[in-house]
């Protein structure tokens, strides 16, 4: 049975509501948050990698996959290839008018990402949040928040933990009025800032962007600290449990494709 993959049904909901803009967002999300496998054009020397460039009626595309299978599929021949995050593919592109080809002729999910929607998705992924400015007098209930934002947080900061002691959403109240909406961190690990501002970036812009967001930074212990954990809606860090092992486990992958070569992204 031929598996259907997360950025299939992303991209079947993104079909089916041509006119949602919050389905198209979660399909670029789901496509940053991918791991694609990119045709070379050669194999990868150290870390330099080629794309096979093809030129289409619509304008010259690289072709990635979301399953080495896919890509095995396509190519029906041995080919190199380079297994490198959706974002990253982005960012590599942006601004060379190279558009993304997914899944050609291979998945559901065949789509044709010109190269302006290419430069988009890499743009967003690059913005960050304001910083909180100033010192506020206290803090406030986030009140009503868009179900979408929470949701897009929830998502995109479970796990991290190891970053962060505690996390949560507030209104951080000024002595003129202002009351913006905050999602703070309490006990961020030194050098983990740009990381978690950036996260909450990406949830701010992939859940329609209306909902104007700041991020602060809180430390361990003090008198801010305190008064923001009394009254921020808490979001979850920590690793979501392992699966029950009793419970039933969905049928393995199929099994890698021997004769592609390839090179994968090193951590860090």
């Amino acid at each position: 049975m031929t598996e259907t993959t997360p950025l299939d049904l992303a991209h079947a909901a993104m079909q089916a509501a041509p006119e949602d803009d919050a389905a198209r967002l979660r399909f670029y999300h789901r496509l940053a948050d991918t791991e694609l496998f990119l045709l070379l054009a050669a194999e990868p020397a150290g870390d330099d990698i080629a794309p096979q460039v093809f030129a289409l009626e619509q304008g010259a595309f690289v072709a990635a996959f979301d399953r080495e299978e896919r890509l095995a599929t396509f190519c029906d021949a041995p080919a190199p290839y380079a297994a490198l995050p959706g974002r990253v593919v982005a960012a590599q592109l942006a601004g060379q008018g190279i558009g993304l080809a997914l899944n050609l002729a291979v998945a559901p999910s065949a789509h044709l990402l010109p190269a302006e929607a290419v430069d988009w998705l890499a743009r967003t992924l690059g913005q960050r949040p304001d910083r909180a400015e100033g010192r506020p007098r206290g803090f406030a209930p986030a009140g009503d928040v868009a179900p979408a934002l929470v949701a897009e947080l929830e998502a995109k900061l479970r796990g991290l933990g190891a970053l962060a002691r505690q996390a949560g959403l507030a209104r951080a109240v000024h002595d003129d009025g202002r009351a913006p909406l905050v999602a703070g961190f309490v006990g961020a690990v030194p050098g983990a800032e740009p990381g978690l501002a950036k996260a909450v970036a990406e949830a701010q812009v992939f859940s329609g962007g209306e909902t104007e967001l700041e991020v602060a930074f809180l430390p361990p212990e003090g008198a801010a600290t305190e008064a923001f954990l009394r009254v921020s809606r808490a979001i979850d860090l920590s690793i979501p449990p392992a699966p029950d092992e009793g419970a039933t486990r969905p049928e393995p992958a199929a099994p890698k494709v021997p004769y592609l070569r390839g090179y994968r992204q090193r951590d860090g």
